[in-house]
């Protein structure tokens, strides 16, 4: 075959996988939120089960909700008017039941009724309303979303910036004083600073400064991606939780979190626009792309979950997310780099989502299926769900909006 009928090959590979993502994106994912997740009293219920039975007094979390309102921002942006109404319906409940009027932020956890459950302040949370309201305002010109994203930027910067050692801490009481319990999650370490949380303020930090670039913005970036360098990426992977002064707490490796943040590092330093920040997440990007691939996948095209330092799996499941992550951390590293490998891999993943995780009978992906690639029913694993409180359009819907952009040639 010649370089001219390899590069005709290519690109009709291309277009068809692009094809392949919209249809998914806009016929399985949108529609299971938009049809079978919307509450008619307000916002979105907060779980279904893997036999597609949605539960609607289940608890409603704030990551969850800001998640939905930027994947229904970004598809007004890219797709079109026909989902302004559910971006609409997605920042009233979130600014309405979530935000706390009295010390600003919002709760962790509210009731389907809409009473708050948890109303600690997660640096998380915070971080993807930044991230779901700098997309409203992007999409839509809305003032006021942009206004609450910037308010959250100065409660962040306020409360929970560590100034002496950089970074951020993870999480503090209704009115931002501390707590014991800093926790992301039950599987988490009680932690006072973790990789996940830094990843998701760079990430909300990255999308604010597309509509609002101010200076102090500019700068906590700037010293936010230095210090994920510096201090969290080490050797082509992310360390996950640290004690105040950065000590490594455990050895365990997330590779979806890896091919996610390789891919994040370079847009936030892109975005940026710093050109010595732009190289050295280019390189650390390349390098965690290259260990998530020689280390982190399976036969089947697939991207492991979690490994001790060692490489010995402490998860077998295919979870939903890394998936999605690896389609996006691929293809970035293929166009950096130009190597054929990271290309084939995004096309293996892909192959994998399409013909195993995605649920063709109820719609949207399973949150995580057997290390055989067979599915979960609702009484093996409650937590293989198709929505939940972690499971929701965000990992799924933002790689195809990704993918869309990055195959078009």
């Amino acid at each position: 075959m010649s370089g001219v009928q390899e590069r005709q090959a290519m690109t009709a590979d291309d277009e068809g996988m692009r094809e392949e993502i919209r249809r998914e994106l806009t016929e399985n994912i949108l529609p299971f939120w938009q049809g079978r997740m919307r509450d008619p009293n307000g916002g979105f219920f907060g779980a279904a089960n893997c036999d597609g039975i949605v539960d609607k007094t289940a608890p409603r979390a704030s990551v969850v909700n800001a998640r939905i309102l930027w994947t229904f921002a970004t598809a007004t942006r890219v797709l079109g008017a026909s989902y302004r109404a559910t971006a609409d319906w997605a920042f009233d409940d979130l600014r309405t039941r979530f935000v706390d009027g009295e010390h600003g932020g919002l709760y962790w956890l509210i009731d389907a009724d809409g009473r708050p459950l948890s109303d600690r302040k997660q640096i998380y949370a915070q971080a993807f309303a930044i991230y779901a309201f700098s997309e409203y305002a992007r999409a839509t010109g809305n003032r006021d979303s942009l206004r609450l994203a910037i308010e959250l930027f100065h409660l962040i910067e306020k409360h929970a910036a560590d100034r002496g050692r950089g970074g951020y801490i993870e999480a503090l009481g209704r009115a931002w004083g501390p707590l014991d319990d800093m926790r992301l999650s039950d599987k988490d370490l009680n932690s006072p600073k973790s990789m996940n949380t830094h990843l998701h303020v760079m990430e909300a930090y990255t999308n604010l400064l597309r509509v609002w670039r101010d200076p102090a913005l500019v700068a906590r970036q700037a010293d936010l991606i230095a210090v994920t360098l510096d201090r969290i990426v080490d050797a082509g992977h992310f360390r996950l939780f640290f004690d105040m002064d950065w000590r490594p707490l455990g050895d365990h490796v997330s590779y979806g979190h890896d091919i996610e943040g390789s891919w994040l590092l370079v847009e936030a330093a892109e975005v940026l626009g710093d050109a010595a920040l732009i190289a050295r997440a280019r390189e650390a990007a390349i390098l965690m792309a290259e260990r998530t691939l020689a280390e982190g996948r399976d036969r089947d095209g697939s991207l492991h979950y979690e490994a001790h330092g060692d490489g010995r799996l402490i998860d077998a499941d295919k979870h939903w997310w890394p998936q999605a992550e690896a389609l996006v951390g691929f293809r970035n590293a293929f166009e950096m780099t130009g190597d054929a490998a990271f290309r084939d891999a995004a096309r293996d993943v892909w192959a994998f989502i399409r013909d195993k995780l995605t649920d063709r009978a109820h719609g949207e992906w399973h949150a995580k299926l057997k290390p055989d690639g067979r599915p979960y029913t609702a009484a093996e694993d409650p937590d293989a769900c198709l929505a939940g409180p972690w499971k929701c359009p965000y990992h799924n819907g933002r790689a195809c909006f990704e993918m869309l952009e990055r195959l078009k040639g």
